[in-house]
């Protein structure tokens, strides 16, 4: 990802869900059990999923380390009952690099009775990317990028899973090839960097499933011990300020602010393909981004759990109207 600006230097500036899925009856509250959902999320538990994409190694796409990221990330998915579908696909970023397999992983909430997972209740989309830059010479861990925001993910299918009527609105997804070859290009001109999410927004609008989607989310970058999310400038209003609300109400608020600048990220493709309103939660003032010296001992925990309760609390007053 980088600042869409040439011209300026990124900075920090500024349940009762959804009544239920389409089989519930009227008035029936979905939260009964976990009327504040958000309390469940475990920074802590999060951090342990971080440490398992980094123990990995460097995971940059079409590699065998991603391979083994990808297990991870779908075997523990499916331990907490979410059907998963594996986006493969080929694509050729840049004429030097050549063809490279992809593949984004898509998790849905099945309904009850073993039957599959429906592809029409999902009204909003969470997603992080799972790669890592390629460096020549440099042994690039990527734990915030794209560490942080992948077990931060996989904490948030834990806690959405015990609540089934609200998992079965949400389709969480995990990008492959976030990062660019060389360079990041924008979607209208090029092809480099932020493949995973072109895809996956070319097929939600080919397949006419992108209208049903209210509202999409992606983190990045959200594990910094020294915390200080920066929305991109450009951020639809009712995203960022019901974000800002969440945060207000969890006495997090601080931790958020803005960019001086639109942010180029997989948040983009979404919005401008898919044409779904979509927000960024990055964390872009951080000084170990694509730096050997982005390792475990520059997160934290309390970080992933802020962005974790600040995203659920969002959820569970967006989806119960």
């Amino acid at each position: 990802m980088r600042p869409i600006s040439h011209l300026a230097a990124w900075c920090c500036l500024a349940a009762a869900l959804l009544a239920a899925c389409d089989r519930t009856p009227p008035g029936r509250q979905v939260d009964s059990k976990f009327p504040e959902l958000w309390k469940e999320y475990s920074g802590a538990k999060a951090f342990e999923h971080v440490r398992r994409q980094v123990e990995i190694g460097p995971r940059p796409a079409g590699s065998e380390a991603i391979a083994k990221a990808q297990d991870h990330i779908a075997t523990t998915l499916r331990a907490y009952g979410w059907e998963v579908e594996i986006q493969s696909f080929t694509a050729t970023p840049t004429q030097t690099a050549g063809a490279i397999n992809y593949a984004n992983i898509i998790a849905r909430f099945p309904t009850l009775h073993g039957q599959p997972a429906p592809r029409n209740t999902q009204r909003a989309i969470v997603a992080s990317h799972y790669d890592t830059k390629r460096m020549d010479g440099v042994t690039f861990l990527g734990a915030n990028d794209s560490a942080s925001s992948t077990g931060a993910l996989l904490e948030l299918a834990r806690v959405l899973a015990t609540v089934p009527a609200l998992a079965q609105q949400m389709e969480l997804v995990f990008f492959d090839g976030e990062e660019a070859i060389v360079e990041f290009e924008d979607p209208d001109t090029g092809s480099d960097g932020l493949v995973g999410s072109r895809h996956y927004a070319g097929v939600l609008r080919g397949t006419g499933r992108a209208a049903q989607f209210r509202f999409a989310i992606v983190w990045d970058m959200i594990g910094d011990a020294n915390l200080g999310i920066t929305f991109p400038s450009d951020s639809p209003r009712a995203i960022a300020g019901g974000l800002l609300t969440a945060a207000e109400v969890l006495g997090t608020r601080k931790y958020l602010g803005y960019a001086s600048t639109p942010i180029l990220d997989d948040h983009v493709p979404l919005a401008r393909i898919a044409r779904i309103p979509a927000i960024d939660i990055i964390d872009f003032d951080y000084p170990h981004w694509h730096a050997a010296t982005d390792t475990l001992d520059k997160l934290s925990p309390d970080s992933l759990q802020t962005i974790g309760q600040i995203t659920l609390w969002y959820l569970h007053r967006e989806l119960s109207k």
